[in-house]
């Protein structure tokens, strides 16, 4: 907190920020205005509400302070930029950016809010450095709509790929360092953010469908066509690391790929050794390097869904209840920085602290549950309870009036 300190010009809004993302880190089953200020002490969710919505600070500043944390901390020669996007699934059509569109969070087509996010992956740790919310062509046609939801009139349609390309050079362009980025086939499909990252000499490891056209010297051929013409002794046994469960051991191969640009290029396969089932990846590094590293790179894309999942279950990445922009991206950032604080913490307890006999390392749970507990815990009384039943039936009791009011209003 004293890190973007200096982002708020009054100290009212510093301090509720800080119990804010304390918040975020509680063990309140549902984190939103209102959990929150009653569990901060607050009279009334205003002042949290008034945070996300009218209060002058900017979230990008503190979007930035919270990569140059988490690059600090979690610096790593060989990290890997993985980038991935989660969706929100939401009701009615008011919420920024949203419409109805496939998200992998419900795993089919729901009226969803969608996001991408650049996660920073090493040795020490993972955790997101950046975001940017997808905004469809439904909300960029509409100049009215999307003024509404206070996005910039000069906001333009950006696919998937052209944010992960916003983001990354964000990063680079800040003075970090990251020697590969990884994504699924949403990214690796896409010949410009590929061309972006070969222009900067980044490597990239990036799925690709088994359809995907790959050049070679006899002519363009499927992905999937060109894994049928390997040979048995071209596969390898190598773990793409550590899961829950052990080791992930896959069969690999990869095959050179020409091209008179500078850099080496590969199309990489992974073959599931219980189902035979295969993956592809396009590849690119501007020095020749193993089969290892290609294939340490295609596992740190697993990263983004263990930080997705942390920083939904503990610092309340997904429960935000807003429907501005302005408001999304500082909920999210704060959300970003709570779940950065326990994956530092995380990675410096385990530099100290290595594992011993019958004790796994500190998780990033153990260690939500142990700080709330230890160090933040609020302990309010019967009457600050009373006044927060009261003030939320009667908000509640306001809301259905309108409700009536609107029903018995309309045409029959």
């Amino acid at each position: 907190m004293d890190r973007i300190a200096g982002r708020f010009t009054r100290v009212e809004p510093r301090r509720r920020t800080r119990r804010l993302v304390l918040g975020l880190l509680s063990d309140l089953p549902r984190k939103n205005c209102w959990t929150i200020a009653e569990w901060a002490g607050d009279a009334t969710p205003d002042g949290m509400q008034h945070l996300l919505n009218r209060a002058k600070w900017d979230a990008d500043a503190v979007r930035d302070d919270l990569r140059d944390y988490v690059a600090e901390h979690l610096h790593d020669d060989q990290a890997v930029l993985v980038v991935d996007e989660t969706g929100d699934v939401k009701k009615g059509s008011h919420t920024v950016g949203v419409q109805r569109q496939y998200t992998g969070t419900a795993g089919r087509i729901e009226n969803s809010q969608i996001a991408v996010y650049l996660v920073y992956a090493g040795r020490r740790g993972h955790a997101a450095v950046d975001r940017e919310l997808y905004i469809p062509r439904s909300w960029t046609d509409q100049p009215d709509r999307s003024q509404a939801a206070g996005l910039s009139p000069d906001t333009a349609f950006a696919t998937k790929p052209e944010l992960a390309v916003r983001m990354i050079t964000r990063f680079l362009d800040a003075g970090h360092h990251a020697s590969w980025v990884a994504g699924d086939e949403v990214y690796g499909g896409n010949p410009k953010l590929r061309a972006a990252l070969e222009a900067r000499g980044t490597g990239y490891v990036l799925a690709v469908a088994r359809n995907h056209e790959i050049t070679t010297q006899a002519g363009k051929s499927r992905a999937d066509a060109l894994a049928k013409k390997i040979p048995k002794r071209a596969w390898q046994k190598l773990s793409a690391g550590a899961g829950a469960k052990g080791q992930r051991f896959y069969d690999w191969a990869y095959i050179d790929l020409p091209s008179t640009a500078p850099g080496h290029r590969h199309l990489l396969i992974r073959r599931n050794r219980t189902t035979g089932e295969l993956a592809y990846y396009h590849c690119y590094s501007p020095k020749p390097v193993p089969l290892a590293t290609l294939v340490r790179v295609a596992g740190s894309r697993w990263r983004v869904e263990e930080t997705f999942q942390s920083g939904k279950g503990l610092a309340g990445l997904d429960q935000h209840q807003v429907r501005r922009y302005a408001s999304w991206s500082r909920w999210v950032t704060l959300a970003m920085l709570a779940h950065a604080f326990l994956a530092v913490v995380r990675a410096d307890e385990h530099t100290r602290q290595p594992a011993r006999d019958k004790l796994i390392p500190l998780t990033c749970n153990e260690i939500a549950r142990l700080f709330i507990t230890l160090v933040a815990q609020r302990v309010h009384d019967t009457a600050h309870r009373l006044r927060w039943s009261h003030w939320r039936r009667r908000h509640q009791a306001r809301s259905q009036a309108s409700l009536y009011q609107r029903q018995a209003a309309a045409p029959t």
